[in-house]
């Protein structure tokens, strides 16, 4: 079966008005994809579906992926990038090792400056 028909869950929060923007351009792109959205701002209930507190859920994407596994952070956003057609070649880079390690740090960093300041902008 291909990657792009396999059924994953988005664990995103809407709240962030970068995060919401992000999510809302991937949606556009892969509306044919069985992906479901999950929107923990909306539904804070929804965190515990990854086993996470609710707070990590908004600092971080999080997605199960097709065989039930949680991916977070940059491991998330590649999962994602996997079912768009006009994203798999840059997965496949951002994935090698090393370029995957930078880009979870990096992801990471930007992660943590974007929820403080989300929170000082009291978004949520």
């Amino acid at each position: 079966m291909d990657t792009n028909d396999k059924t994953i869950k988005v664990y995103y929060n809407s709240a962030c008005p970068v995060c919401k923007a992000g999510i809302e351009a991937q949606q556009g792109e892969l509306q044919a994809c069985q992906i479901a959205w999950q929107d923990v701002h909306t539904d804070n209930s929804l965190a515990a579906e990854v086993g996470a507190e609710l707070e990590f859920v908004r600092e971080r994407l999080h997605v199960v992926d097709a065989k039930g596994r949680v991916l977070v952070g940059f491991a998330a956003l590649l999962e994602i990038g996997r079912h768009s057609p006009k994203q798999q070649k840059w997965v496949k880079v951002l994935g090698l090792p090393g370029i995957r390690q930078l880009g979870g740090l990096a992801y990471n960093g930007f992660a943590a400056v974007l929820y403080r300041w989300n929170r000082m902008k009291k978004h949520w």
